[in-house]
């Protein structure tokens, strides 16, 4: 660059710009929110997704239906079974359930660490949905949308409340699996706010968060060196006029950079006590749930642990088998994570939601699995501001139709973001000549399901 740069426009840079880490961290501790949030006092400030990918089997699990037993093998012709797929008749669980709590509410024996915290869940046995095929219906449960270019959740989330520590992401992803990004892209928001991901399969940080340590300089050379980019970056845009891709890379480096300070401690669950690591198991969904708590504990707003590779819970057949072999592990780190969050004071203000993209049909197929079902499943909430202790909703008596306080994706969104003290018909984004919002034009508040 020919004009040489004097020490007022240096300082003028630096302080007007997020190169600055000195007076934009003691000014804006909570990195790039949205203004005008939270509409009222949270309940919550963090939310942990634990997302069973393929569909969760309701009937297995927190729908108990004898009906199944009694009608085994039937279709009646009370209530339309049909799904995208041919199936045979009602298809009974082969798994006992049991009232649990004090609250009595009935859990699978394939839970039994689920059921001993069941009095801290607030049981959504009326989900529904609005496609049964799995991508569009990710992408709902996702982003509000079946298409494929909207933000996720969790970007709406960070948009609308920043982050609590500016030396960590504010959406973080954990999982074996980067196959589905698109998940938990930022879309039209700025893209400092989609999801970071890091592979929970692996316990070492310097794997999980590659060349994250520059070795050839210390932080101050670092510093210095950034400084001058982000310098030179802001009086390229002062010349060319505003530029949100590259407002984005400034601010990803600069995270980038901040992460250096904190992400290797924070995400080094070997520091963590052996009796702790014991109680959620070894597991990557394990390390995942225990990392989640420790990157709340740490201010992270939001935080998604995907199950497994692929869509492990998509039965179509075997679904006995697959049940025995995967729930225990799911089991014991869920349940862990919402003891070990209580324990600490963290469940009062941290929302744990639980659930697939739907569920599954109380109809066989392939003789001993379960079809889709978009039309009635079970998700939970447990802690930030959810009513503990509560089966919420019902599905007919075959648990194929949610019937009673049904609850559609856009409620659970429009519910979620009110626990963090969104409205969520404020919380919008202006793209392409109209407003956006992760709600669209739908969803209402589940006051039944609030503490």
């Amino acid at each position: 660059m020919s004009e040489k740069l004097s020490r007022r426009s240096w300082i003028e840079s630096l302080c007007g710009g997020l190169g600055a880490v000195g007076l934009a961290g003691m000014f804006a501790p909570e990195a790039r929110a949205a203004s005008g949030f939270p509409n009222f006092p949270p309940r919550a400030k963090h939310v942990i997704l634990l997302f069973m990918a393929g569909g969760p089997s309701q009937l297995d699990l927190f729908d108990p239906k004898p009906a199944l037993a009694k009608f085994a093998g039937q279709r009646p012709p009370s209530v339309d079974l049909r799904t995208e797929r041919v199936t045979g008749g009602l298809l009974p669980s082969s798994f006992a359930f049991r009232p649990q709590g004090q609250s009595g509410i009935p859990v699978s024996e394939l839970l039994p660490h689920l059921a001993g915290v069941i009095d801290e869940l607030c049981v959504i046995r009326s989900m529904y949905t609005f496609n049964p095929t799995h991508n569009p219906a990710r992408f709902l449960f996702y982003t509000g949308s079946i298409t494929t270019v909207r933000p996720s959740m969790g970007a709406w989330i960070s948009y609308g409340l920043g982050t609590e520590n500016r030396n960590l992401p504010g959406f973080v992803v954990l999982s074996p699996d980067a196959g589905y990004s698109y998940l938990w892209r930022s879309g039209f928001l700025p893209s400092e706010h989609q999801g970071t991901y890091f592979n929970d399969a692996e316990t070492e940080p310097e794997k999980m968060i590659r060349y994250l340590r520059n070795t050839q300089m210390d932080a101050t050379a670092q510093r210095r060196q950034l400084d001058l980019i982000q310098v030179l970056n802001r009086r390229h845009e002062a010349a060319a006029g505003p530029d949100r891709f590259l407002d984005a890379r400034i601010q990803a480096m600069e995270t980038a950079y901040r992460m250096q300070l904190e992400a290797l401690d924070v995400f080094d669950i070997r520091k963590e006590p052996e009796a702790v690591r014991a109680e959620y198991g070894t597991t990557p969904f394990a390390n995942g749930c225990l990392l989640a708590r420790r990157l709340v504990e740490k201010g992270v707003r939001c935080v998604h642990v995907y199950y497994g590779q692929g869509q492990p819970w998509d039965d179509h057949k075997d679904i006995h088998a697959n049940l025995v072999k995967r729930c225990p592990d799911m089991d014991q780190a869920a349940a862990a994570l919402i003891r070990d969050l209580k324990q600490r004071g963290l469940l009062k203000e941290t929302l744990v939601v639980w659930g697939g993209e739907f569920g599954r049909t109380p109809v066989s197929e392939n003789g001993d699995g379960r079809d889709h079902n978009p039309y009635g499943f079970t998700m939970w909430m447990a802690g930030g501001g959810a009513k503990g202790g509560l089966a919420y909703g019902n599905t007919d008596e075959f648990g194929f139709q949610a019937v009673e306080n049904r609850v559609s994706i856009h409620d659970l969104h429009a519910t979620i973001l009110y626990l963090l003290g969104i409205d969520h018909e404020k919380l919008t984004y202006r793209y392409a000549g109209r407003d956006f919002r992760l709600t669209d034009v739908a969803g209402q508040v589940v006051r039944g399901a609030i503490a």
